[in-house]
């Protein structure tokens, strides 16, 4: 099925969702959401497995135009289009194996793959690019290739987990580089936690590929070990020394928020979601020693903290684990139970658990304005456990996309 809707692109902040409460603050970095004088404008992206379009929001308040977005699932475009209403825009909702190049539009400067990554992923069956999921990245790879050499867009951002780096033994990245590389794609690699920006753990690698002419400041040589660019990012380097490979000096990441204050939602003791008696108990006798003890440290408190807590099968049980530290853990796809974080309350000898709430989520995504009314709240869920965080894709777009593409205009 193709659905192609008009949407509508927003050069200024949105308003906040109704469901989020005026007596509890965005975390602070969403300032950073607001146009910075629309560096990027004039430059079009084609969005491929575009999801509930957080690329698309960090691309856009720094000035992108959306000109194409796809992704299959309804649920996820119900939540892209209920956050861009009437955009130029054309979301084409159905599968990546029937759009041909031939159908892209015209003018494209970017083009952007957050392709899925199950089968790249350490939780998943390590099946790499030859799996059905995240094979996807050879049909995103087709697209480039059916187009023309004038249409083929000047650059290439990929996004996945840094299981990307080791499939199959790292052959298949080699492959994706090698596949790039006869597109016409010199590329970059780098790696960015998402804790750096917001309060989750979120690590993710990213591949720029760059057409033509490699921007003035780029280095062909192995890079020298930075945040971004740590040892295992070298070794992929040395491993791939007779490839098209370069990089381009970048500034380091920030420091990141240490605690969940300014994610976590205003909510009343009596509020429904909080769990009842039962099910908390049940909640701390599956708690192993050490969590039980990590409880009680934070319970013994005199002031609140919070924490978040993912449901783990140890030893044929379930059992609940917090984390040691006040971010959240990296947000999932809602699959089951276990996927869904929950979250500890805990301080002047109480403790109170329930999940996470989408607004919770919405925020550590880095858009706590984001509309997160669909159909279920597992829904919502879903799509931002899929989806890019979008204070990482604004501090790249600022420190690479934006400076190669303006030099290339010149």
């Amino acid at each position: 099925m193709t659905i192609t809707a008009p949407l509508k692109s927003t050069a200024r902040r949105r308003p906040p969702a109704p469901t989020e409460a005026a007596s509890t603050p965005d975390i602070s970095r969403n300032d950073a959401h607001e146009p910075i004088q629309a560096p990027g404008a004039g430059f079009r992206v084609a969005e491929f497995f575009a999801g509930i379009g957080l690329m698309a929001e960090a691309l856009e308040s720094r000035g992108y135009e959306i000109a194409w977005a796809n992704d299959i699932e309804k649920a996820k475009f119900d939540l892209y289009a209920a956050n861009r209403p009437d955009e130029g825009a054309t979301f084409e909702l159905r599968d990546v194996r029937t759009v041909k190049g031939a159908g892209m539009p015209d003018d494209l400067d970017l083009a952007t793959a957050s392709f899925p990554c199950i089968d790249l992923s350490l939780a998943g069956k390590r099946e790499g690019l030859g799996g059905s999921q995240s094979g996807m990245f050879w049909e995103f790879a087709r697209v480039l290739d059916e187009m023309s050499d004038e249409k083929r867009p000047r650059i290439a951002l990929l996004e996945n987990v840094h299981g990307f780096a080791t499939s199959h033994g790292g052959a298949d990245l080699r492959k994706a580089v090698q596949e790039m590389n006869r597109l016409g794609y010199s590329c970059d690699v780098f790696a960015i936690n998402a804790r750096h920006f917001v309060p989750q753990s979120r690590p993710r690698m990213f591949v720029v590929g760059v057409r033509g002419e490699l921007p003035r400041d780029s280095n062909t040589d192995a890079p020298p070990l930075s945040d971004i660019r740590p040892e295992w990012v070298r070794r992929i380097y040395a491993a791939n020394a007779d490839l098209r490979m370069h990089t381009r000096e970048l500034a380091s990441l920030p420091d990141g928020p240490d605690d969940l204050g300014a994610v976590v939602e205003t909510m009343s003791n009596d509020d429904p979601r909080w769990w009842d008696t039962t099910r908390s108990d049940k909640f701390f006798g599956s708690l192993t020693p050490l969590h039980a003890a990590r409880l009680a440290e934070l319970k013994n408190a005199k002031t609140l903290s919070q924490r978040t807590a993912y449901r783990r099968t140890r030893n044929g049980s379930a059992t609940w684990e917090i984390r040691p530290d006040g971010i959240a853990g990296c947000l999932r796809t809602t699959g089951g139970g276990s996927s869904k974080q929950a979250l500890v309350v805990a301080g002047t000898g109480q403790a109170r658990v329930r999940w996470m709430t989408p607004l919770e989520y919405a925020r550590l995504m880095g858009v706590g304005s984001f509309k997160t009314n669909a159909r279920t709240d597992n829904q919502a869920l879903f799509g931002f456990g899929d989806a890019v965080v979008v204070d990482v894709i604004q501090w790249i777009t600022d420190q690479y996309l934006t400076g190669v593409l303006t030099e290339s205009r010149r």
